[in-house]
């Protein structure tokens, strides 16, 4: 598959800070987004101080050289789906597995408000609960940078990981194609990059019957394990939103874009009241 050249994130524009929320629109979106423990110490009366003081920076993992992980801007993502179709060109999913999606919440009761997108990818957990369920080892994290995989060749597609995933970040591939697969067009031929395995989709093949997720494109990086973002080897979601919403690189380099995100802007992670520490942020 061709690539495509990477014109660089822009840095956030200047929007509405949290001091320009109340505390019950606060609470009504934490909620909304899956934050819940958040949400209800704040609804009890908790300071929003700690919310409104900027996030602590992320500490790096030892025994990892890298941990890569996305800090998606809340503020600049218009819900254009980009992400999403640009996802399933690069992996050539099927129907019915998409490996990001867009969320929408519609509008408040203020007439002034606006709706909050929100793409949600597969978040790479520290803690990954679909992992030690799977029966066979299929599913797993890998020790160099903290990608959540799956092998396709041991997965007995019994979806176990898919109920044990809190994000709903998992899917099974029933074997479904889109027209121009299924009349055998050149675009049949064409393989999937995915894990660069590059298998060409056979009726009763693997990944057919397996279960499949977001990988954040490894097979763009390097023989060192890298990605380059100059050159367009990039994961796909965050190379081609419209909104330069996705942010996308490692969190141990205290240097990277979305370390520098983290350390400037105030960011949440969904559901963290489970433990399963997401490698995906979004800031507020």
């Amino acid at each position: 598959m061709a690539e495509r050249p990477s014109d660089g994130a822009a840095p956030p524009e200047p929007g509405p800070t949290s001091l320009d929320l109340s505390r019950r629109d606060i609470v009504q979106r934490l909620v909304k987004i899956g934050a819940a423990s958040l949400a209800m110490a704040l609804g009890s009366g908790a300071s929003l101080q700690p919310l409104l003081a900027g996030a602590e920076e992320v500490a790096p993992r030892k025994g990892r050289r890298r941990r890569y992980g996305m800090v998606i801007d809340t503020r600049r993502c218009v819900g254009c789906d980009a992400c999403v179709a640009a996802c399933k060109a690069e992996n050539k999913t099927p129907p019915g597995v998409s490996y990001t999606i867009v969320l929408e919440q519609g509008l408040g009761e203020r007439p002034d408000d606006r709706p909050l997108f929100m793409t949600k990818p597969c978040f790479h957990c520290e803690k990954p609960p679909c992992v030690p369920v799977c029966p066979v080892g299929a599913t797993f994290k890998r020790s160099q940078d903290g990608i959540v995989v799956v092998d396709y060749d041991r997965c007995i597609g019994c979806r176990y990981c898919i109920v044990a995933c809190p994000y709903q970040a998992r899917f099974s591939d029933f074997g479904d194609n889109y027209p121009a697969v299924e009349e055998n067009t050149p675009w049949a031929s064409v393989p999937s990059p995915e894990y660069n395995q590059f298998r060409v989709r056979k009726e009763g093949k693997s990944p057919e019957g397996n279960v499949r997720k977001c990988t954040f494109c490894l097979h763009l990086q390097d023989e060192n394990g890298e990605y380059d973002k100059a050159s367009g080897r990039w994961p796909a979601c965050a190379k081609t939103c419209t909104g330069k919403a996705i942010h996308f690189g490692d969190l141990n380099d205290p240097d990277s874009e979305v370390s520098r995100l983290l350390k400037e802007r105030q960011a949440i992670r969904l559901k963290e009241e489970l433990g399963t520490e997401p490698n995906v942020y979004y800031l507020l």
